[in-house]
């Protein structure tokens, strides 16, 4: 939980993603497209992928992959995001990731 907690802080927005995964790219797509800087930290390319998804689980976070966090706090999956996006409250949490 600490490695996740460290990355997570480190990097204004952090997608904890899978290579493969469809819903994690529509994620970055939309980061993309607002213009917000992310980083991206592929679990399935990390060693310790599988202890990053326990300590997610931890963590109380029980969706599948993208997890994305802004600012060191957790904000969910692709179904919290693109509510957060339609409600029109996705775009103030990014602004300080703008570049």
């Amino acid at each position: 939980m600490e490695k996740v907690l460290k990355l997570a802080s480190e990097k204004g927005i952090l997608i904890f993603s899978k290579s493969t995964c469809c819903l994690c790219y529509a994620v970055q797509m939309l980061f993309q497209d607002l213009g917000a800087k992310y980083h991206v930290h592929n679990i399935d390319h990390d060693p310790e992928g599988k202890e990053i998804e326990k300590a997610l689980l931890r963590m109380g976070y029980n969706g599948p992959v993208p997890a994305v966090f802004i600012g060191g706090k957790l904000v969910g999956s692709t179904n919290e995001v693109m509510s957060l996006h339609l409600s029109g409250s996705l775009m103030p949490l990014l602004k300080p990731h703008r570049g």
